[in-house]
């Protein structure tokens, strides 16, 4: 579990459990009480509360440099 970690509208996370798509890899969407996260894999919109979503997640992947 992810500790104090301040979450943003763009950073893309991957989460414990893959999606059915095979991409464990989700963007973050929407933050508040729930999350908005949309699959990097298939494009699948999802909304989870804020308590599953930090749950859920294993790590924040690092920018890519453009």
């Amino acid at each position: 579990m992810i500790g104090n970690v301040e979450f943003k509208v763009g950073d893309v996370v991957r989460m414990k459990k893959p999606h059915p798509c095979g991409s464990s890899n989700w963007e973050i969407t929407r933050t508040g009480m729930d999350f908005g996260i949309r699959c990097c894999g298939c494009g699948h919109h999802v909304m989870i509360p804020r308590t599953k979503f930090v749950k859920a997640v294993r790590e924040v992947l690092p920018k890519e440099e453009k």
